[in-house]
């Protein structure tokens, strides 16, 4: 067991002991921050002197005497009530073992029986996808992850915005570019799409039917259909380059099908008043801070319409939550989306919507605003061509998503440790050729003979990994994961320095330390690929 989950199960045992009945979640264990203050800590007996009567050192002091002390070395009390562990070194050097015996699943949580939606990107099929998508994919997909090994059931989604007057324009444009690859006058929309990439698919229309789709019948439905396939499969492209796959996708037009607009007004109709020749929808009956429109006095839908009706159909296929990853431009929605849910008798919790702030790219220290190839923001294409997918995806992971993002292009592709990329890869790459140069070494996966403080604080560290990993899903926070991995790169490197790793001379000391360093590269490998990121064996 999971020395922290150890060490809450016996504080619970020792109040029920004295009467008390708490939930484990409610016990708090943290790591000591200096060594002299042992393992680690809890709080417990000053948060809950209060139902045992007494002041909190007293409370410490009893809660000590009944306490199962077999994995315990030492215990103290400090200030005004705090009690510090000092736990057996077999109880830390146990971690090793249970990292190799795992391996790859070393951290995953148990089967939740918890179905989670995820929708993320989403992007209009109209061209190119730029940084802030793929700050969002990065995220979006990395949150999938964490779930997944956190032990959800997690299902990917992309919603593919194919009705609106953003695909009628598509269309247009797809068809005036068509025109001018005939030599025939043709107009572009005032609202439509300049880019290079609607020229190049009149061209291959051109190439492949001459001037025969001038006499097809719906010519806009037809540039429609073909306009979204060839945007949609090239978005694909992209996201399968940064390692991004979705299981299903959503087509608003099949959302909006059978009626399915007109009959969620009925169903809504409870909540619907009308104003100046408009519907509006009693959001603040609920969670919202004004109503909404959801169609206007015009009769036109308003955007919300639809997107109650698409979570709604989230809903209706069985998930427990829904996960939005959206842009910061999206708050507003949120609420008025949770009250919309709850009006079909679903949670306010049953929808978490991460907002993720805007990227800028920096370049010698001015930011880069245009994309060398559109004239636009720069591509997703672009940044994997220039620093890799590595260093983009942990870029895009190490900030929260609610921080701004400052992507240092010059920084990405620096090799040095103020580079964290090449600072993490280095670890795992140096651990990879100590346990190649003594291959021939066997491992001693008891670590007896790992003692040393820089040993003891790395195995801490890896004794912590399931706890972050539960910790990142709950927060639905990837750079927990980063943040975990930079202190782990750094707790490597310091053993690293600090210990003779291979000594011929000491056999049984250089068996238990490999057996560190094989346990730490698997955990290294684990956390990185929680984020979409390789581990390279070499550097």
């Amino acid at each position: 067991m999971e020395i922290e989950l150890s060490l809450k199960q016996n504080i619970v045992n020792a109040f029920q002991k004295l009467g008390v009945t708490l939930n484990i979640d409610e016990v708090v264990i943290e790591h000591s921050k200096d060594p002299a203050h042992g393992d680690y800590a809890t709080n417990a007996a000053l948060k809950f002197s209060r139902l045992l009567q007494k002041n909190p050192r007293d409370a410490a002091q009893v809660l000590i005497s009944e306490l199962d002390l077999s994995d315990i070395e030492k215990v103290e009390i400090a200030g005004p009530g705090f009690i510090n562990f000092f736990m057996k070194h077999d109880m830390l050097t146990g971690v090793v073992k249970k990292i190799i015996d795992e391996g790859e699943n070393y951290g995953r949580g148990k089967d939740k029986n918890y179905k989670v939606n995820v929708e993320f990107v989403s992007a209009n099929p109209t061209g190119d996808l730029h940084i802030g998508h793929a700050r969002g994919a990065a995220i979006g997909d990395s949150i999938s992850r964490i779930l997944e090994f956190a032990g959800y059931k997690v299902t990917r989604e992309y919603y593919i915005n194919d009705a609106g007057n953003q695909i009628y324009n598509l269309a247009l444009s797809l068809q005036a570019r068509y025109f001018e690859q005939l030599g025939l006058p043709f107009t572009l929309p005032e609202d439509g799409y300049h880019g290079q990439d609607i020229i190049d698919i009149a061209k291959k229309l051109k190439e492949e039917n001459g001037d025969k789709l001038l006499n097809i019948e719906n010519p806009i439905d037809y540039f429609k259909q073909l306009g979204i396939k060839y945007e949609l499969d090239k978005i694909l492209k992209d996201l399968e380059n940064f390692r991004v796959h979705f299981d299903v996708f959503s087509s608003e037009v099949k959302i909006r099908s059978n009626n399915a607009l007109e009959k969620e007004i009925e169903f809504l109709k409870p909540y619907i008043y009308e104003e100046e020749g408009a519907k509006l929808l009693r959001t603040t009956d609920f969670l919202d801070d004004k109503d909404r429109v959801i169609v206007k006095s015009n009769g036109d839908y308003t955007y919300f319409m639809p997107d109650i009706v698409y979570h709604v159909n989230k809903m209706s296929r069985g998930f427990d939550l829904l996960v939005d990853v959206l842009g910061a431009d999206h708050h507003g929605y949120i609420n008025r989306l949770k009250s919309a849910l709850m009006m079909h008798g679903y949670s306010k919790d049953s929808l978490d919507v991460e907002l993720i702030q805007m990227v800028r790219i920096v370049k010698d220290g001015t930011e880069v605003k245009m994309s060398k190839r559109t004239g636009n923001a720069l591509t997703v294409r672009e940044l994997v061509e220039y620093v890799g997918v590595d260093a983009s995806r942990y870029f895009f992971a190490m900030r929260a998503a609610s921080a701004h993002l400052d992507f240092d292009l010059d920084l990405a592709l620096e090799q040095s440790s103020n580079n964290p990329v090449y600072y993490a890869f280095y670890a795992h790459a140096r651990l990879a050729s100590v346990l190649d140069q003594a291959s021939d070494i066997p491992l001693d996966l008891s670590a007896s003979k790992s003692t040393t403080k820089s040993e003891t604080d790395l195995m801490k560290h890896l004794l912590a990994f399931p706890k972050e990993v539960e910790d990142a899903a709950l927060n639905k926070d990837p750079h927990k994961i980063t943040n975990y991995v930079h202190e782990l790169a750094t707790l490597v490197h310091s053993f690293y320095s600090e210990c003779r790793v291979i000594n011929r001379d000491e056999l049984d000391v250089t068996s238990s330390r490999l057996a560190l360093c094989k346990a730490s590269k698997i955990v290294l490998k684990n956390a990185l690929n929680l984020i979409g990121v390789d581990a390279p064996e070499r550097m």
